[in-house]
């Protein structure tokens, strides 16, 4: 049963904070003990296993307000693992004052009943709390203690949630991708990352996360941070891929028919307009990201390569087109507009 669990374990030392630790010393803590100890890191050292569910455990329950009120109410009841009363003149504080408050007493009455965890010789500790109504399960927001015991009820509290991160390259990312990941208590497990997921996205796993820390409780969930590599020659706006696709001064003043490269490592090819300037960008539908709202496109974005070396025959040709356009002057407008 969870409260003799927590009764015999204290979570505090587990994790080497103090009982009034706060919630960010808390979780820096056990950032830390983590990396120190996962599994990973340490192949084959059961102890080093167990260790790591240890802290896995501890803060999962510490990390969860109403759990830490619940676990220091039944520490406290308990005093660790000691569960008996002295005579009259026993010390005060632990289960004789919870229950003499609980059954409205107040003196010597309360503090002659001895609590043990089991044997003979005394009243047991899960008969005790079952005289609240039965089988005395342990259920949050019952009356009595703190989280409260109620006949015959379990506590539905759900696990922890827990963070696990993941980088895919840019590919993988598009067309989805089935990774292995590790959980804090050291098991792993294999989920399938769907086809389009970005740079920074979140993916929650249902019930991947901390087991409940009462049988039958809904385990937490796994919070999936997804990190995707740049790829050398695509982008991504929102479902487009993006490229940049070199043209030659020739295909772009004549026009041309080029090929475009594509995700999955083909080609598909495009027209190229006479006359079209670098910067215009070329859509080819649905040869972007397969999402589950449809495919994007292919954007193609025209650069136009101007030749580093010249033959003495184009340098003519150039010279020439040079003479027959020189009345034009491309940035009339631009020097206009920026009088204005």
């Amino acid at each position: 049963m969870v409260s003799q669990d927590w009764m015999e374990k204290d979570f505090y030392a587990i994790l080497g904070v103090p009982k009034d630790v706060d919630e960010k010393t808390l979780k820096k803590t056990y950032r830390k003990l983590a990396r120190e100890w996962h599994p990973d890191s340490k192949p084959g050292d059961k102890a080093a296993e167990q260790k790591f569910k240890d802290i896995g455990e501890a803060y999962a329950v510490l990390s969860d307000p109403e759990q830490r009120k619940q676990y220091d109410a039944i520490r406290a009841m308990g005093g660790g693992a000691r569960f008996t009363a002295g005579g009259p003149g026993g010390g005060a504080g632990g289960f004789e004052d919870v229950f003499a408050q609980m059954f409205g007493g107040g003196g010597g009455g309360a503090r002659n009943v001895r609590f043990t965890t089991g044997g003979g010789g005394g009243i047991d500790l899960e008969d005790l709390l079952g005289a609240f109504g039965g089988a005395g399960g342990f259920q949050q927001g019952g009356q009595g203690f703190p989280g409260g015991y109620a006949g015959g009820g379990r506590r539905s509290a759900k696990g922890q949630d827990v963070e696990a991160s993941t980088t895919l390259d840019f590919h993988a990312a598009a067309t989805g991708e089935t990774v292995t990941l590790s959980k804090p208590d050291g098991g792993r497990i294999t989920t399938r990352i769907p086809a389009g997921v970005k740079d920074g996205q979140r993916i929650r796993l249902r019930g991947k996360g901390q087991p409940s820390p009462v049988p039958g409780g809904e385990p937490g969930d796994m919070i999936l941070h997804v990190t995707v590599r740049p790829h050398p020659v695509f982008g991504r706006d929102g479902d487009n891929l993006t490229v940049d696709l070199p043209v030659t001064f020739a295909e772009a003043a004549l026009g041309a028919t080029v090929p475009v490269p594509t995700l999955d490592g083909g080609t598909v090819k495009v027209k190229i307009a006479p006359g079209t300037p670098s910067g215009r960008v070329l859509r080819v539908k649905g040869r972007g990201i397969q999402a589950k709202k449809g495919a994007g496109d292919l954007l193609a974005k025209v650069q136009v390569v101007v030749p580093q070396r010249l033959s003495d025959k184009a340098r003519e040709a150039v010279e020439t087109l040079r003479e027959e356009d020189g009345t034009t002057d491309p940035r009339a407008e631009l020097m206009a507009r920026a009088r204005q």
